[in-house]
This record gives structure tokens, C-alpha cells and sequence, in this order.
């Protein structure tokens, strides 16, 4: 049997998927640092430098952006538009990069208002709020490698297509934290937004829109998931969304007392 023809842009394609995710790296980080008031020259909290009304368009002005951003580029007919112009392979590093350079962008831009919400001091208190807010950045990356980090940051694809094989999608799959809750990638992120001992108004502002966009991303999400998967249908309603249900049976043991077969496969968010 002969070896297929590698793509001659393969290189190039690889090259531009591993460029992409360095700048997601460097974006990942620079989001623990912002969020968390931690090393970086212009966080959430830095010192005020324009009237609060002005922080609060540009804020919202931001914010929106990136919702759009993120939004339109993960719907399937703008992602059919866009293969028509790059190779498949670079489809979903070009998303990655978009969503990298949106959010550096909020941050470099991001308007500090000022004042407080709460401010709790005990240490104990305090040491909590920032283990859960370490414990939301670790249940992201976690959550991105049970279902396929290289596939879903757009390495995968590359790599396949520097070699000259094709790239058939993920099967669907429930892997580990899948199992108690339908998007522990988005609940770690919740943790990130939210667990702080020093709330400002700024953080709250940032917070209370990023978790409206998130209930909205989830409802777009699964909607594509199910013209996919018809399986998402019966997955949706045995799993909570967020919140895991002690009470409730692990999908595994439901599939077993219906008789159904526990095949169902997840493809990336």
C-alpha cells in the first residue's frame, strides 16, 4: 500500500497550529494573573484611571466583543465559510488564536472601576475563596484533557494533516467529571470568576457578565451538539448541567436499568 501524499501546506498549517496554541498558553496564564491580581502590569483590580461610568462602557464594550467573537466563530455555518478560505485542518487553530488575541485584548484594555463588595478578612475565609479559585483554573485544564486537549486547541487536526491522514471527528464520550456534570469546563471557569476574598466592582461586573455568557454559550453549545449526537438528548437529561446531584444515579448505572447501551461518545465543547 502506498503512503499518502502529504499536503504541501502541512508544514506551514502545523507551524501556524503550534503558534496558535503558544499564544493560548501565554493567554491562559496571563488569565490566572488578571483575574487573580497575580504578576501581571494591569489586572482586574488596578488602580482606577478613568470616571466609573466610562470603565463600565468600555468593560461592557469588551466583554461583548469577545462573547460575539466566540460565539459566532463556534457555530457551524461560520465555520463551513471559513474552510472555504484556510484548510480544515487550520479551522479550529484559527478560532483558538481569534479567542486568545479577543481575551488579551480585553485584558490590555480592561477599564479598573473600583470600590468593594466584600472584603473578608479571616484567613481562613480568605485561604478557601483562593483554593477554590486555584481548584476552577485546574478543573479547566483537567476538563480539556478528558475529552481531547490536542483536538480541542486544534493540534490534532494539524498534526494529522502534516502526516497526509485524514481527520475523522472525535466519537462522543462522557470520560470522568462528564459523568456528574454536563460541563465541568465551564464550571471550573465559574470558580475562577467568582471565588475571591476581595470582590470589587470591577470583578463583580466582569463576573456577572461572563456567567450570563456562559448560560447562553451552554444553550448554543447544545443545541449543535444535538443536530450531531441525536445520544445528547438522553445524556442532557440524565446529567445535571452544572451542579451535580448527589441523589441522582451515575449515568452508567441508568443506562444499565434501562437497558440501554452506555456507548454514547462526546465530542469537544
Amino acid at each position: 500500500m502506498s503512503t499518502p501524499a502529504r499536503p504541501r501546506l502541512g508544514p506551514l498549517v502545523f507551524a501556524y497550529a503550534l503558534a496558535s496554541y503558544l499564544v493560548f498558553l501565554a493567554t491562559f496564564l496571563y488569565a490566572i494573573g488578571f483575574v487573580g491580581n497575580l504578576l501581571v502590569p494591569r489586572s482586574i483590580d488596578s488602580p482606577a484611571l478613568v470616571p466609573l461610568g466610562d470603565a463600565l462602557l468600555v468593560n461592557l464594550g469588551l466583554l461583548g466583543a469577545f462573547a460575539v467573537q466566540h460565539s459566532l466563530m463556534a457555530r457551524p455555518a461560520f465555520k463551513r465559510g471559513l474552510v472555504r478560505v484556510l484548510p480544515a485542518a487550520a479551522e479550529r487553530s484559527t478560532y483558538v488564536l481569534a479567542s486568545s488575541l479577543a481575551l488579551l485584548a480585553l485584558f490590555w484594555f480592561w477599564q479598573p472601576m473600583g470600590g468593594v463588595v466584600w472584603d473578608l478578612h479571616e484567613p481562613f475565609a480568605r485561604g478557601a475563596l483562593l483554593g477554590l479559585y486555584a481548584f476552577g483554573w485546574c478543573l479547566v485544564l483537567v476538563s480539556t484533557f478528558l475529552i481531547n486537549h490536542a483536538d480541542l486547541f486544534g493540534l490534532r487536526q494539524a498534526w494529522l494533516y502534516l502526516r497526509g491522514r485524514p481527520c475523522p471527528p472525535l466519537a462522543f464520550d462522557t470520560p470522568g467529571l462528564y459523568r456528574l456534570v454536563r460541563h465541568p469546563l465551564y464550571l471550573g471557569w465559574l470558580f475562577a470568576f467568582w471565588a475571591t476574598p476581595t470582590m470589587t466592582v470591577a470583578h463583580l461586573v466582569f463576573a456577572l457578565m461572563t456567567t450570563a455568557y456562559i448560560v447562553v454559550a451552554i444553550q448554543l453549545e447544545e443545541n449543535d451538539l444535538l443536530a450531531v449526537h441525536p445520544e445528547y438528548a438522553d445524556y442532557r437529561r440524565r446529567v445535571p448541567m452544572l451542579i451535580p446531584n448527589p441523589v441522582r444515579k451515575p449515568p452508567a448505572a441508568q443506562a444499565a436499568a434501562q437497558h440501554l447501551p452506555h456507548d454514547s461518545k462526546r465530542t469537544t465543547p
